[in-house]
């Protein structure tokens, strides 16, 4: 994307010299370091990657893996930029909670508070199971991590494991 709009802002000027020095020492311009402080690449791939989400219902289940080794790997404060805003567009019920339900999976799992964010997507109004298979239902009722059960989706593997 090419960039033809500029910002600008007022620093006093040992301010811009510490902006500078840092910029710097990350071996980057004072633009490109600003705008990853701002826009770091971890928050524009949790964005790409709900976007996916979007995808037909016969991908969504590759969207919600790349999601979940995304998630997996990251540090706590690589996670808390990289979901700290809601996704920028309106999910379907199940996906929205899925993804609000790793979030908050992953957040406990790294030790630290979910996003705002989360808390905002209500949760389905009806049940829904992993598995069709009636006599594993009751193992998704009790294996499900809270985030899940919370929002009525019963599964048995989440964030950082694979089924």
């Amino acid at each position: 994307m090419s960039k033809t709009s500029q910002l600008q802002i007022r620093v006093s000027p040992a301010d811009k010299a510490r902006i500078r020095a840092r910029a710097a020492g990350a071996g980057m311009d004072v633009s490109k370091w600003v705008l990853q402080q701002l826009l770091p690449p971890v928050e524009e791939r949790f964005r790409r990657l709900c976007r996916d989400l979007e995808a037909a219902s016969d991908r969504r289940k590759y969207a919600f893996a790349e999601l979940n080794d995304f998630l997996s790997q990251l540090s706590a404060r690589e996670f808390i930029r990289a979901v700290r805003y809601p996704p920028s567009i309106d999910l379907p019920a199940f996906e929205a909670n899925y993804l609000a339900a790793m979030v908050e999976q992953a957040a406990a799992v790294i030790g630290v508070s979910p996003p705002d964010w989360t808390r905002h997507v209500k949760p389905l109004e009806q049940p829904w199971f992993a598995s069709s298979i009636e006599s594993l239902r009751l193992h998704l009722l009790t294996a499900s991590p809270p985030p899940f059960r919370r929002r009525n989706l019963f599964v048995d593997s989440t964030i950082g494991n694979r089924v």
